[in-house]
């Protein structure tokens, strides 16, 4: 079984405009509204895979109900703690000549309500995949990761996190099989400028050194590259096509990445190609992708590949 843990789930407000002028009132061209939070989202393209996961995290008022019955509208098996107080936070996305996000804080997550969620996590056993994604509520503790990643610790249980800075590295100890920084968070991590792809590989190699199997690094429009566990590196460009929004395609690849392994046998090529094309088809969609846009992008992917001209 796969599990996503999202301990800040959201609604996304996108608003697209011509253009956006501040100090003034701006009117909006179209609006839509989609359930996030960076968990979620890979459950929700690896539903589309036509692979199962339950999701946890917490949800509080109004805006916490539309978030639970957004997940059963779309299948999804979610095992959410209810918070007593606040609402689930709304993300607003601005799309505009620019893209630019106003996130909401959520609500406050209580020590007796994060009790319930490491009681959850004690239920993940041999053989799940368990994936954290996103940045800690201010109303928790840093620490929030790495006593979840505990209570799995013994167990043969396969763990993905993406996250940033000392959140992401405070997990490595735990040996996880995917992490996902991007060129911004590498920087961030090792204090250097991302000026050569020499100077990503070298800093993806200390990720390994630090206790991570798989590395796969998010280069925007240039796709993505894997430092696999047996030190392969492959690279994976992007296909051209229109983008609607760039929101969630990290985690679309993750959840691609995850089902082409799985799928493949452990085919890291395979792995490769479906994350990328997850992201990919998240890029050319409004919100996250759905299984037909998937197959479109993979087929197109897997011919250029086929031709040498994505690997």
């Amino acid at each position: 079984m796969f599990y996503t843990v999202t301990l800040n789930p959201s609604i996304d407000y996108v608003v697209r405009l011509k253009s956006f002028t501040k100090g003034i009132t701006n009117r909006t061209t179209g609006e839509e509204y989609y359930i996030g939070g960076k968990g979620i989202n890979v459950s929700c393209v690896l539903k589309e895979l036509n692979i199962e996961s339950t999701a946890f995290g917490f949800v509080a008022g109004l805006t916490g109900n539309a978030i639970e019955k957004g997940l059963q509208r779309k299948g999804i098996q979610a095992s959410f703690i209810r918070l007593p107080e606040g609402n689930s936070r709304i993300n607003v996305k601005i799309k505009a000549t620019e893209e630019s996000e106003i996130n909401g804080q959520g609500p406050g997550i209580p020590e007796e309500a994060f009790e319930q969620l490491l009681e959850q996590i004690d239920h993940v056993t041999d053989g799940d995949t368990l994936i954290l994604g996103g940045a800690i509520p201010n109303t928790l503790a840093g620490d929030a990761y790495v006593r979840i990643l505990q209570r799995v610790k013994g167990k043969q249980v396969r763990l993905v996190v993406d996250a940033a800075k000392k959140l992401l590295t405070d997990c490595l100890k735990f040996k996880p099989f995917l992490i996902k920084p991007n060129k911004q968070e590498l920087s961030e991590i090792f204090m250097k400028e991302m000026t050569s792809e020499q100077d990503i590989i070298e800093c993806a190699r200390e990720l390994k050194k630090m206790g991570a199997k798989n590395v796969i690094v998010s280069l925007g429009r240039d796709g993505a590259m894997l430092l696999s566990e047996d030190g392969s590196i492959r690279h994976f460009g992007n296909i051209s096509g229109k983008v609607l929004s760039t929101v969630g395609a990290g985690d679309a690849m993750i959840a691609g990445f995850l089902a082409g392994y799985d799928t493949s046998g452990g085919n890291y090529d395979e792995a490769m190609l479906l994350g990328v094309a997850c992201g990919n088809a998240t890029a050319f969609s409004s919100g996250l992708p759905e299984s037909a846009m998937i197959r479109q992008v993979t087929d197109t992917m897997r011919q250029q590949y086929n031709e040498g001209r994505v690997f």
